[in-house]
């Protein structure tokens, strides 16, 4: 631009250079629709001095954002309560119960198939415990291990309707019920009514003497018939058949073995069918979130539609279904984002259905922290703009106060719905549950709590408003005035310019026809003053005044 008018200046003193008059006239022209594009901006920007939409959009957008985050909590905290009160556990000691877990007492508690808790349960009861509540166990010198004592009716679900023989012959179990009730892996995978009808099968019972009988107890067979007593072994105490029991021993165990192998293959098919019916619930509860949060996304765009329409000033059916069109459009042109908070829904679900309430509560505190620290960022980047460097200090810090207004408004909002949540939610009434949303408490509260928290946020930038609507007015009517003292120096500038260019032009034209002229009365002269005496050579033809006159004019049109 300077060098444009450097260029106009020099134009009344320069007659000889040469000038590209229209590369100068079309610089001019650009520089002037700039100046008039920055005036209508600075217009549009003096009708935004003191309006709160602003406010009310970010508001919307955080309360819009707790929404999506409550659809994912309430998704995961639904999920619990269809889960048996149990947290999302996927891994496979979760859901298959392994014999060595069992005996350590780390239970496959998401199984739902089979409730090994109570098994355990069961199981630990047999066992007497000391004062610290740790099972006592005592040395057996003929099994040569620490065994658990059991306590009193350890035996009496494996004594009903069991034969008991005479007096004189007892009827053994092979594999005592001492031994079976030790078990860890026979107590894991067999039920009760598994455990007492294969103790009481003619696999396990073996007729034998009452004497042997009492001598052996709950020992192991095999060990039983090793040890001796008195130098005597039981075989030569008693009246038995070694090699008969033997036999049995063998028969009982391999039967024995057989049917926990069995029932172990049924914990493992229980194990997996549980772990996969848990991941389709979870699965199911947050496709359904996700869903959810679709939808409401394109009713939240419909609604948009919807108050635009009413606020329009022709309103007919037509007018109504371009604004639904619209609505579905910038749905659909918004996708990626929506499919983002998808994901964010998708995780918020999962999250929650993995470590329970405490994923709300960092939800929210996420934020807070994410808009605080947008509002910083933002105040930041409002004083380092080169826009504002030289906007009054005064008002630097009051729009500073606005930025910081906003995040106050967005924590208060979201403090003040917790508060109201906790003191509905005392009241049967609100106590009430709503699919997808969550307690009617917590949506009231979402809504009181951003309705109250916007008010307030909405008056006090009202109140700096009116301190600094004025002086932003003002600066803003100085920068148009500015403006178009531009677009008018601007508007000379190109006039005069083409002004110097018809002048230019003129000029030239009328030096031109001059410089015709001049040659013209030399061309009539030199034919006037030619003698006669040119012509006085009889060889040649006398020339008349017609002639001379059209060699006259024939020199003329040659010019």
């Amino acid at each position: 631009m300077n060098e444009n008018n450097l260029a106009i200046k020099k134009i009344d003193n320069i007659e000889n250079e040469s000038i590209d008059f229209d590369s100068l006239e079309k610089q001019l022209q650009e520089d002037l629709t700039e100046q008039l594009e920055e005036l209508d901006i600075l217009k549009s920007n003096a009708e935004k001095i003191g309006n709160p939409d602003t406010l009310g959009e970010v508001v919307l957008n955080v309360v819009w954002e707790q929404v999506i985050n409550q659809i994912g909590v309430v998704a995961g905290e639904d999920f619990i309560a269809e889960n048996r009160g149990l947290k999302l556990d996927l891994r496979k000691d979760a859901h298959i119960q392994t014999t060595e877990n069992f005996a350590n007492g780390k239970i496959a508690s998401h199984n739902a198939k089979i409730d090994y808790q109570q098994r355990y349960d069961d199981w630990q009861s047999n066992f007497k415990r000391d004062e610290n509540g740790e099972i006592i166990k005592k040395y057996d010198r003929i099994d040569k291990v620490n065994k658990e004592v059991l306590v009193d009716g350890y035996r009496e679900p494996y004594d009903k309707g069991r034969r008991k023989g005479s007096a004189a012959v007892h009827m053994d179990e092979t594999i005592s019920v001492g031994e079976q009730v030790r078990d860890p892996a026979a107590n894991a995978h067999l039920t009760i009514e598994e455990r007492v009808k294969f103790d009481q099968s003619d696999t396990n019972l073996n007729p034998m003497d009452a004497s042997a009988n009492e001598s052996k107890r709950d020992h192991n067979a095999i060990n039983w018939l090793e040890s001796e007593r008195n130098g005597q072994k039981p075989a030569e105490r008693f009246n038995i058949d070694e090699k008969q029991i033997r036999e049995k021993d063998i028969e009982a165990r391999t039967e024995y073995k057989k049917l926990k192998e069995e029932g172990e293959k049924r914990s493992i098919e229980a194990g997996k069918q549980s772990q996969k019916e848990e991941a389709f619930r979870i699965g199911g509860k947050a496709l359904r979130a996700v869903v959810m949060g679709l939808l409401l996304a394109l009713i939240k765009d419909i609604i948009k539609a919807l108050v635009a329409w009413f606020r329009a000033s022709q309103k007919n059916f037509s007018s109504f279904i371009e604004k639904m069109k619209e609505a579905i459009r910038i749905f659909f042109s918004n996708i990626k984002r929506h499919l983002c908070i998808a994901a964010d829904t998708l995780l918020t679900t999962v999250l929650t259905s993995i470590l329970g309430l405490i994923v709300n509560l960092i939800k929210k505190a996420y934020l807070f922290l994410k808009q605080g620290y947008k509002s910083i960022k933002d105040a930041i980047n409002y004083i380092k703009d080169p826009v504002n460097k030289n906007k009054p200090f005064e008002i630097l810090l009051l729009e500073v106060g606005k930025i910081i207004t906003g995040a106050l408004t967005v924590g208060g909002a979201m403090i003040l719905g917790e508060t109201i949540e906790k003191l509905l939610i005392t009241i049967p009434a609100f106590a009430i549950e709503i699919p997808l949303l969550g307690s009617l408490a917590s949506i009231l509260g979402i809504f009181f709590g951003a309705l109250t928290s916007g008010i307030i946020g909405a008056i006090v930038l009202n109140l700096i408003d009116r301190r600094i609507a004025k002086k932003q007015k003002r600066l803003n009517n100085q920068r148009q005035f500015q403006k178009r003292n531009k677009v008018l120096l601007a508007q000379e500038q190109l006039i005069n310019v083409s002004e110097q260019d018809l002048v230019r032009t003129k000029s030239e034209n009328i030096s031109n026809i001059n410089e015709r002229h001049r040659l013209a009365k030399e061309i009539i002269e030199r034919y006037i003053n030619q003698k006669d005496d040119e012509y006085s050579d009889n060889s040649l033809p006398q020339k008349t005044n017609e002639d001379k006159f059209n060699d006259i004019f024939n020199d003329l049109n040659n010019m």
